[in-house]
């Protein structure tokens, strides 16, 4: 039953997901302090931009098309950025765009992100190539990028990630492993930079409103998932029936004030687990409770129950 629930719940975690205004720097406050965010045209990332713009913050909002940047400049203390964050001169762009225009950056938000199903046997090396480029070379390539000038001002960075970072199941390997790769990323990071004054944290979103579910079920219809006799028609199926019965999820505002809080707080967290539902706190939780007593079964090293509380206490 817990597996069959996390394949629901993955489906919609895929997203973590996507002449410019407020350029003058006298309309800033002491207090304003700038942020960028990969793929903020849709979804997550828009929520995050226009949260930390109505806060009074000025965001450089990365978007890659035309129509979502002129939408996202016509917005208070948003400037819209092309950024794809596999191009590597868009990115170098995008650092010169923020240089020049004397704010500094105290902040940045890895949230640009894409999505794929598909089994093992089958998946095509060039979509795990694309899926790789973009969900974990991605925040590698930015934050490289703009590293240099969040040290400066002693700022903040954080990674959308989600709970299938934790979790796992048939034909969400792909994605899972890129969101998995963000947990490392998170920690590595926050190993190299906390100690020259930059906060590091991971965003692990559940549930949340997004149009990934008619897209995904667009892309496996193609791939011919739906068709009898296939081992993956139960998913098919089941994803078919979430997708039209609409069901409700999560205000993706809930992960925009955690990202909130990841950027502007003295003392923000490592990992923010935002789920709009207990049980999906529990499947996720559950999860890495799972791994911790596989890790500690049956070996010469095990450390007892007693000992397992004590270093939860800790």
């Amino acid at each position: 039953m817990l597996r069959k629930s996390i394949v629901l719940i993955l489906v919609v975690c895929l997203v973590a997901v996507t002449c410019p205004a407020a350029l003058a720097d006298d309309h800033s406050s002491p207090e304003q302090r700038a942020v960028l965010i990969t793929g903020a045209s849709t979804g997550l990332g828009r929520a995050m931009a226009e949260l930390m713009a109505s806060e009074g913050h000025f965001v450089y909002a990365g978007a890659r098309k035309d129509k979502d940047m002129v939408e996202l400049n016509a917005i208070e203390n948003i400037q819209a950025v092309r950024l794809d964050v596999t191009d590597q001169e868009q990115i170098d762009a995008a650092v010169a765009t923020i240089e020049q225009a004397g704010r500094g950056l105290h902040g940045l938000v890895n949230n640009a992100g894409v999505g794929i199903l598909y089994p093992l046997a089958t998946v095509p090396m060039s979509e795990m190539d694309w899926l790789m480029e973009v969900n974990v070379y991605g925040p590698v390539r930015v934050t490289q990028a703009f590293a240099p000038i969040i040290v400066e001002s002693g700022g903040s960075i954080s990674t959308s990630g989600c709970i299938s970072g934790i979790l796992s199941g048939r034909m969400f390997g792909p994605y899972s492993m890129t969101k998995h790769a963000m947990e490392a990323f998170t920690d590595w990071l926050a190993a190299e930079m906390e100690p020259q004054g930059v906060h590091v944290s991971i965003i692990e979103p559940g549930n949340y409103e997004s149009n990934i579910g008619p897209n995904v079920l667009a892309r496996m219809k193609k791939q011919g998932y739906d068709q009898d006799g296939s081992p993956y028609r139960e998913i098919f199926d089941r994803l078919k029936e979430r997708v039209d019965k609409n069901e409700p999820s999560g205000d993706p505002m809930q992960v925009a004030k955690a990202a909130l809080h990841a950027m502007f707080d003295p003392n923000p967290k490592r990992r923010y687990l935002v789920v709009p539902t207990q049980e999906q706190a529990g499947w996720t939780i559950g999860n890495a409770v799972e791994e911790l007593a596989q890790l500690n079964l049956d070996h010469e090293f095990s450390y007892s129950r007693e000992q397992l509380i004590d270093m939860l206490d800790k």
